[in-house]
């Protein structure tokens, strides 16, 4: 899924933001990233996605080379994975429907296939009745919920969230998580950066701490969050959506 090998990134500053970086993430897994203001993580992240390429090192992502990867080929690699930003980034003059169902469109999907995907997605983060809604007619939360469901549109092998609570209340941070670790029970990757410390001895799974460009701790801890049976989504259902 993700191996990164003795991987180094020396900005054109002289800045170096990761050093020496070796860590394997398997399918399934739920990763949090945790560490201070910079020390690194956003890096790591540009680099799973392609967005910066290492100076020094080895990088392989859900089957792709980082290396040595044409460019025609990252927007193949970006869909095999979904983004979930802080700052939500929708579209404000496109309803909540039309929001989700852009990263569709985008791939040219059939129209039909969308609005049995969209429905699917809208349904699992909890959004039902707000499809004509405005992201400004929205709250933080709800906002994040849309986000969060167009990164899964597409049926993602892995999610990133780039610090997904950090413009909302805590009951809402703590609804979204929740929603994260219902999607990985179903199999998807899901890799969290966060600094929200109390989040992470709640939610538990693997931890790892990165400070000045190094990976201090790499840890598994004990989950305290289990999700509900109510809450989960029924085989027939889930297969519906395959």
């Amino acid at each position: 899924m993700i191996h990164l090998e003795n991987v180094s990134k020396v900005y054109p500053n002289g800045t170096e933001a990761l050093k020496n970086i070796s860590l394997d993430i398997e399918q399934g897994e739920f990763v949090f990233i945790v560490g201070p203001s910079g020390a690194g993580k956003s890096t790591f992240l540009k680099l799973l996605i392609h967005e910066e390429t290492a100076t020094f090192g080895k990088i392989r992502v859900n089957g792709y080379d980082l290396v040595n990867i044409k460019q025609r080929k990252v927007p193949y690699l970006r869909r095999t994975m979904g983004i979930v930003f802080q700052d939500f980034r929708l579209i404000e003059k496109m309803n909540v429907y039309d929001n989700i169902a852009f990263a569709m469109r985008a791939i040219g999907a059939h129209e039909r296939d969308i609005k049995k995907r969209v429905r699917f997605v809208i349904d699992m983060v909890g959004l039902n009745g707000k499809e004509k809604c405005r992201p400004n007619e929205l709250s933080g939360g709800e906002q994040q919920r849309v986000s969060l469901a167009r990164a899964l549109v597409n049926n993602p092998e892995m999610l990133i969230a780039d610090e997904p609570t950090g413009n909302i209340d805590p009951k809402m941070s703590f609804d979204i998580m929740k929603k994260l670790v219902e999607i990985n029970n179903r199999g998807t990757t899901i890799i969290v950066v966060t600094h929200e410390h109390e989040l992470v001895k709640e939610f538990g799974g693997r931890v790892i701490i990165i400070k000045g460009g190094e990976i201090e701790l790499d840890k598994k801890l004990p989950t305290k969050y289990h999700p509900s049976d109510e809450t989960d989504v029924s085989e027939e259902d889930s297969e519906e959506a395959e």
